[in-house]
């Protein structure tokens, strides 16, 4: 799972069958020394490609989201479906600890 910030949504004409009742996200993924404020304040663009997420958890601009992608993003539907990346957190808060650095 990564975590990103909703940037803005995506409007399509055309919609595959299989996506009902949910939109199309534009999310810029985070740097990891911005996870610990991301929720309090606004964490700004970063220089990660964003990408286009599918949402059906009704998330919205500047929500701070986790999403997965690949073959994970696909589970929550039945057949074959044309997807690359979903959401499937909203956060209210999130605090990170890195692990510590390894000895040499």
């Amino acid at each position: 799972m990564r975590i990103g910030q909703v940037i803005g949504k995506v409007t399509m004409n055309v919609r595959e069958p299989a996506f009902k009742a949910a939109r199309w996200l534009l999310v810029n993924p985070l740097e990891t020394e911005q996870l610990n404020t991301a929720c309090e304040i606004e964490p700004g663009l970063t220089s990660i490609p964003s990408l286009v997420v599918y949402d059906n958890l009704g998330a919205g601009e500047s929500d701070i989201v986790g999403f997965v992608e690949g073959a994970e993003a696909t589970a929550p539907f039945e057949g074959p479906t044309p997807i690359d990346a979903i959401t499937v957190a909203i956060f209210d808060q999130i605090h990170h600890e890195p692990y510590p650095p390894e000895d040499d």
